[in-house]
């Protein structure tokens, strides 16, 4: 980014599949930290026609307002819904905050960045498509890659797959991590965030 000044993250987006197929997978979890987010800030969520997801607004622990989605679009239009959302409301793509899945990032780790490539991941290049831009914060959920991750069918076998029993303790954790990560980004800016939770780790039982 090129100001110093970090605009207020305005809405905060989660990457997902819509369906019960797509529920609790691994590509999801996105959805599941914008789920725990509008039951700990009680912002309820329902179909929105226009914005083609989920959407609900309120105010967040800090005690700023702020928005909520979840893209219905499926992971590779997920821009389209964003894009609607940011023009409606006039937002700079700046004050986007998008939470998704990352097979480059192990399971027990998150990481955010003020801005990035897609590095790969269909969602993000979607959204850089659509809002014209790479400069948008986002934090990533580390899942872990396949194990042969240069095979097609695995890689999408792996991202489309749910997690085991003793990985979901993982993700349990880092989900609340993932929360706090974004309170602090609301409250205090995302470098902020960035400098606290970045380097943590939760280690597989």
């Amino acid at each position: 980014m090129t100001d110093d000044v970090q605009p207020v993250p305005q809405i905060i987006v989660g990457l997902g599949n819509p369906g019960s197929k797509y529920a609790k997978t691994r590509h999801n979890v996105g959805f599941d930290v914008v789920d725990q987010l509008s039951k700990r800030w009680q912002i309820s969520m329902s179909d929105h026609r226009r914005f083609q997801g989920e959407f609900g607004e309120g105010f967040a622990a800090p005690g700023q307002k702020i928005r909520l989605l979840k893209p219905n679009t499926y992971m590779n239009r997920s821009g389209q819904s964003v894009r609607a959302a940011t023009d409606w409301f006039k937002l700079a793509p700046q004050s986007v905050f998008v939470i998704y899945d990352d097979m480059d990032l192990p399971l027990g780790r998150l990481r955010l960045r003020l801005s990035g490539s897609a590095g790969g991941h269909n969602g993000i290049k979607s959204l850089i498509s659509h809002l014209g831009t790479q400069d948008f914060p986002r934090l990533r959920i580390g899942i872990g890659a396949p194990k042969q991750a240069d095979a097609d069918r695995e890689v999408v076998s792996h991202v489309l797959g749910k997690f085991s029993p003793a990985e979901a303790k993982v993700l349990d954790e880092v989900l609340y991590l993932t929360v706090k990560a974004t309170e602090l980004a609301l409250d205090k800016g995302v470098e902020a965030a960035m400098n606290r939770y970045n380097g943590r780790t939760v280690e597989l039982p």
